[in-house]
């Protein structure tokens, strides 16, 4: 199992900036609660999924098997 970031720099850098003017909170949810601060708890139980392989919900990391 390995974590990375998406391959296309450009959505990496947009998604970044993105947190960065949330104050780190998932640029494409609206609410900004706990659950959506980056890396987001979906995320992190997709982690723990040992079957999931693919990219969080804003794409900016990608799990692989």
């Amino acid at each position: 199992m390995k974590v990375t970031f998406n391959k296309n720099q450009e959505i990496v850098k947009t998604i970044q900036e993105g947190l960065k003017q949330t104050g780190g909170y998932c640029p494409c949810k609206r609410e900004r609660t706990e659950d959506n601060k980056c890396m987001c708890t979906e995320f992190k139980q997709q982690i723990k999924d040992k079957d999931f392989e693919g990219y969080c919900h804003c794409m900016l990391y990608y799990k692989s098997k």
